[in-house]
């Protein structure tokens, strides 16, 4: 499982033109899962994600985690972060997990994550979207699983 971690002041998501999803002060996640990657994976990272500190106390430093701030979750499922580009200028994406089991994976990340009290918001599995932010920082973590 990969998870690109977008600290954010907003983010929304937008398909066929329409919001469908935003979110204020938080993190838009991108959300990949992988052909090997099971439940164990998805909860490890899960249970990670709320208490990462990335936010910054009265003193400019990066110790508060997003319970702390009362942010939010945007989750935004992109198998592209499994794309492979070492052969050829075309990159391949063996390495992602299917659609059934993507979807899910994704759908028990995200229950996870609301579990812990974060309010969550989702893209829509599979659909072409328009994914907005404002970058807060800019911090940008990339978190790996399995």
């Amino acid at each position: 499982m990969r998870v690109v971690i977008q600290r954010v002041k907003s983010a929304d998501v937008k398909v066929d033109g329409k919001v469908i999803s935003s979110i204020g002060k938080g993190f838009l996640l991108l959300v990949g899962i992988s052909k090997t990657d099971t439940e164990r994976e998805i909860g490890e990272m899960a249970k990670k994600i709320p208490y990462l500190r990335v936010f910054e106390d009265e003193n400019g430093k990066m110790n508060l985690s997003l319970k702390d701030v009362g942010g939010e979750i945007l989750s935004v499922s992109q198998f592209t972060l499994y794309g492979d580009t070492s052969r050829g200028r075309r990159p391949g994406f063996e390495r992602a997990a299917g659609r059934d089991t993507a979807i899910e994976l994704w759908n028990k990340f995200n229950q996870i994550l609301r579990e812990s009290g974060i309010t969550v918001k989702e893209g829509i599995f599979g659909e072409h979207m328009e994914v907005s932010l404002v970058n807060d920082g800019p911090v940008t973590i990339i978190m790996e699983e399995g």
